[in-house]
């Protein structure tokens, strides 16, 4: 049996959605750490995105995806657990991580690993939203 090629598909934008218990806490929250409200749709909001750079997520209130903060304090290292909260795990680029986390932490958000190098080639530090989010913001570092 011959198997059809199929054509390559190109995408040109991936929009995250997050499920949030409150979209305008979210908005808040994100502005924290540099990101932008680009727009809410619905009265009273239900659904938006916020903004940084080239990049946008998309928030849904109440839906579309999981949500769920864990006990845990840390996510990664000897106390850490990286399964025990219930939202989405997303990795962010930046150029400056420990910029970003003297940010987050003047702010207030829940820094779950600071800033570490990484076997794999990067300075990592994971900041978790209210609803059980955790971003991995990470800087490329040169390997020896």
């Amino acid at each position: 049996m011959e198997s059809a090629i199929l054509p390559q598909m190109n995408a040109k934008h991936i929009n995250p959605i997050l499920n949030v218990s409150d979209i305008s806490a979210s908005f808040a929250w994100f502005e924290k750490w540099g990101w932008k409200k680009m727009w809410d749709w619905g009265t009273p909001p239900t659904f938006g995105a916020i903004g940084s750079g080239e990049c946008e997520i998309f928030l849904c209130l109440g839906g579309q995806g999981g949500r769920g903060k864990g006990a845990n304090a840390y996510t990664f290292g000897p106390d850490g657990d990286e399964m025990a909260d219930k939202g989405v795990w997303m990795s962010v680029f930046v150029d400056n991580v420990d910029e970003i986390h003297k940010q987050c932490a003047a702010a207030g958000l829940d820094v779950t690993f600071p800033p570490n190098d990484m076997p794999w080639n990067v300075r990592e530090m994971h900041v978790r939203h209210p609803d059980g989010h955790v971003f991995r913001v990470s800087q490329g570092i040169e390997c020896e």
